[in-house]
């Protein structure tokens, strides 16, 4: 799968040297060939051929997450039916406001 991207790269950097040796060519010339026409295009390349290995792992990840969700809600819907509870005073106080409200004298 790599052999076409490391060619390429030994290509543009054949190109690099030749213009890094040549007469009329530049070292700032020839790191600019290298980047624009080697490190780039094989970037962007790599990039795009790795999107759908990055997404199926998006879907295995979310689809585990799901799993597990649904594995806690399980496990705490078989707790609260065994009459194991969570709360630490359960069954002598009425549902809602703890502390009853206090009254003005008129």
């Amino acid at each position: 799968m790599y052999i076409v991207p490391i060619a390429w790269l030994y290509v543009t950097f054949m190109m690099a040297v030749a213009e890094a040796t040549s007469t009329q060519g530049t070292v700032l010339g020839a790191g600019i060939t290298f980047v624009f026409y080697g490190l780039m295009p094989i970037a962007l390349i790599l990039y795009f051929m790795g999107s759908p290995a990055r997404r199926r792992q998006r879907l295995a990840r979310e689809a585990q997450e799901a799993q597990d969700y649904l594995a806690a809600q399980a496990a705490q819907t078989a707790d609260q039916q065994s009459g194991v509870s969570e709360q630490a005073n359960t069954g002598d106080l009425a549902p809602g406001d703890l502390v009853a409200p206090v009254r003005k004298e008129s």
